[in-house]
């Protein structure tokens, strides 16, 4: 496999790149945040891993450009901040995993393989098993990362296209904020994040609020359910 990492603390740098190389994968560094965007813009890579303060331009405004340049490349963040808050505002820009510093090599590890994981299952399967998701007006078609509603493209960042995915594939059926946990990020969060929510609420701007009917609809305390009425 193939990494970009961007970040300026060399040992920290050094740390990672040599442990994925050891396991025959090709690393490339860059400590500054505008050099690595291009980098990133320009380059064929598998992953990225980004620190969130660096010099030249700050991580999350790198993964927020990237994400509006349309580059669904998997994002993994390392940050020294460990609030919920600062975790919901490194995923709203469009990463798919958020590691606080200090962290084991071995844990990294694991979170860089479940990422690339599910990119190898969405990128490998059989497009004659599902070339599309419908529902009312709404479209989805998985292998081609495209959405509609009433035949107007609606652009998605990874995470919402991953949730509306999953929620289409749910038609009708109540999710509850610990199922879209699991099944979007793969992992637990604190039961009190509200990066659910704030995912939803994201998700349902693009999706219902130029369009009637609503689709996406909130039952309090229970989650989140796909219908017309």
């Amino acid at each position: 496999m193939k990494f970009l990492l961007i970040e300026d603390d060399q040992k920290i740098a050094a740390y990672i790149a040599k442990g994925f190389r050891e396991s025959g994968d090709v690393v490339d560094i860059q400590c500054d945040g505008r050099d690595g965007l291009a980098m990133a813009l320009d380059g064929d890579y598998d992953l990225l891993i980004v620190d969130v303060m660096l010099p030249g331009r700050d991580g999350l405004s790198v993964i927020e450009e990237m994400r509006a340049r349309g580059l669904s490349t998997p994002v993994i963040i390392l940050s020294a901040k460990k609030s919920v808050e600062d975790r919901v505002r490194g995923l709203e820009t469009g990463s798919d995993d958020y590691l606080t510093k200090p962290f084991s090599f071995t844990e990294l590890q694991a979170r860089v393989q479940a990422l690339l994981r599910r990119s190898l299952q969405h990128n490998s399967a059989d497009p004659g098993l599902q070339t599309e998701l419908r529902f009312a007006d709404l479209i989805l078609e998985p292998y081609r990362k495209t959405v509609t509603r009433s035949g107007k493209k609606i652009r998605l960042q990874p995470r919402e296209f991953q949730l509306l995915e999953y929620m289409l594939q749910n038609q009708g059926r109540v999710l509850s904020k610990t199922l879209v946990l699991e099944h979007v990020w793969e992992y637990s969060f604190d039961p009190q994040t509200n990066v659910v929510d704030v995912l939803v609420c994201r998700l349902r701007s693009k999706i219902d609020k130029d369009f009637t009917p609503k689709l996406i609809h909130t039952l309090r305390g229970v989650g989140y359910v796909l219908k017309t009425d």
